[in-house]
């Protein structure tokens, strides 16, 4: 692509390196870049250095914020008696956009994985269990993946707490609303024949 100016296959460099941007998405980008006014590129410019000076963890729940304490966390109307651990920031954004969850939450960085290294030093487990010992912690929600490492994460956490005062659940997993039996996996199956409720 040496046809192009060295700027803008610099910027396609940049893009390209972002998840889900290959180099065709990459070049679009950057020429849609080129060709917008100024004071959108502008914009995007200062908005990216805006990102990476302000915003830090939340010094609670170690979530992604703008200030000290994220706003969830500071949010008298949320239930601060429960607590929903999950593995990232996109994690806590996908059950906060679903509704159906009032409490705060504990983000831990990551998930267990001795394979890789990652034991419960290299997240914030600790964290989640100072935060365990105040008083008006009555409920732990283990939002972690299903995956082995998220599983393993679980188990871990809810063998650590299991003789606190604290109810430790773990989040229902199955079958997808308008999924077709033949198309889930048995492991998935597995799970929802062993969560089945009653009706």
């Amino acid at each position: 692509m040496n046809y192009y100016p060295e700027s803008i296959l610099k910027l396609m460099d940049c893009l390209a390196t972002l998840p889900g941007i290959g180099r065709k998405t990459a070049e679009r980008l950057a020429l849609h870049i080129l060709h917008a006014p100024d004071t959108e590129a502008r914009s995007l410019a200062e908005n990216i250095l805006a990102l990476k000076k302000n915003v830090t963890l939340c010094a609670t729940c170690f979530g992604l914020s703008d200030r000290p304490t994220c706003r969830i966390c500071s949010n008298p109307a949320r239930d601060a008696g429960t607590i929903c651990v999950v593995e990232n920031p996109t994690d806590m954004a996908a059950i906060e956009k679903s509704g159906a969850f009032s409490g705060l939450y504990h983000i831990l960085g990551g998930a267990l994985s001795p394979m890789d290294g990652i034991g419960p030093d290299e997240i914030r487990i600790k964290e989640l269990f100072v935060r365990a010992r105040h008083r008006s912690t009555r409920e732990i929600i283990l939002a972690t993946g299903t995956d082995v490492e998220g599983e393993a994460t679980a188990a871990y956490i809810a063998e650590q707490l299991k003789n606190t005062r604290i109810c430790i659940t773990r989040i229902a997993s199955g079958v997808p609303m308008g999924g077709d039996l033949h198309f889930v996996d048995q492991v998935t199956l597995q799970r929802a024949m062993e969560g089945r409720s009653g009706l």
